[in-house]
């Protein structure tokens, strides 16, 4: 497994903005799939993003446009930027890993043996 570490959560008003952040204890010899997911109590935890060891990023169809997931020359840095966020995105976020050349498609919690500790988001007036 990756020791994974986010931050970067807190709470802001809709329309606002906030870059989470991820530290990963990745080999560097190898490849791996990072991603984000998100939950809500009572839910079950749903994939926002991922990339890929190319550098190929996925979102899920409810972040529309508005996200960005993105490594550091490193890769051992992922960050996720969201902006224009709405009530409906308020969840705890984890980062997630996966030594893998690509990510799975779709974007599924049982593939990742790697999460990070989460770190709430919350949307609100």
């Amino acid at each position: 497994q990756v020791p994974l570490a986010d931050s970067g959560g807190g709470s802001v008003q809709p329309g606002g903005s906030l870059r989470l952040s991820c530290v990963a204890a990745i080999d560097p010899q190898r490849s791996y799939c990072m991603a984000w997911f998100r939950q809500v109590p009572g839910k079950e935890r749903e994939g926002v993003a991922t990339i890929d060891s190319f550098g190929t990023p996925n979102y899920a169809p409810f972040v529309k446009g508005r996200f960005t997931i993105s490594q550091d020359n490193t890769r051992k840095n992922l960050y996720l930027q969201m902006n224009r966020l709405e009530p409906e995105d308020t969840a705890k976020y984890y980062c997630a890993a996966e030594p893998a050349y690509i990510c799975s498609a779709p974007m599924t919690v049982k593939w990742f043996n790697s999460w990070g500790q989460g770190t709430q988001v919350t949307v609100s007036t």
